[in-house]
């Protein structure tokens, strides 16, 4: 996986301090932070970026990338500091805003990652899936009740934009996470 990134082109960053994006991007329960962490955890300089601490709720998928593009990927772009408002799920609103330091490697995980906004700063995008049962067993494994009532309308919100952003089709890899 580091490989595929340092492949990739350096578009974060200065030139003296060079950064890499790499994009985790698939349905809820697919495997995208396990996967991330495995990585940041590999990495050195590496910095995580949950994505569903950007959106807007339960309905804010179609904006996230919009969002990330902002406040995190166009700052760095121009090695400027980055920060972006964290969602807080328990009171349902924004919360504080959380600083995004300049690293070699951002990963940002998350629905909506790999989106056509993120491309121009992009050094590689990872797909992940597994089967519609496996994924929901394990988000509400993880998420449990919370998760629960909103896994029906989040997957239709799911569906729409892979399917308008062509997002599997657009990533370097697509891995299969069916264990």
């Amino acid at each position: 996986m580091l490989d595929l990134v340092a492949a990739g082109p350096a578009r974060l960053g200065t030139a003296d301090r060079p950064g890499r994006l790499l994009c985790l991007d698939g349905p809820a329960g697919s495997g995208k932070t396990t996967l991330a962490r495995a990585v940041v955890a590999a990495a050195p300089d590496a910095h995580l970026l949950h994505l569903d601490l950007l959106l807007d709720g339960w309905q804010g998928l179609a904006d996230v990338a919009a969002t990330l593009v902002r406040d995190v990927l166009e700052p760095l772009s121009r090695g400027q500091a980055a920060s972006y408002r964290r969602y807080d799920w328990h009171a349902g609103r924004f919360a504080d805003r959380v600083p995004v330091p300049p690293s070699a490697l951002l990963v940002v995980e998350g629905v909506g990652a790999g989106s056509r906004a993120t491309a121009p700063y992009r050094s590689a995008s990872v797909w992940l899936e597994a089967s519609a049962p496996l994924r929901r067993a394990r988000a509400l494994e993880r998420d449990g009740d919370d998760f629960a009532p909103h896994w029906d309308s989040w997957a239709a919100q799911e569906e729409q934009l892979f399917s308008r952003e062509r997002t599997r089709a657009s990533a370097d890899l697509r891995i299969t996470t069916e264990l």
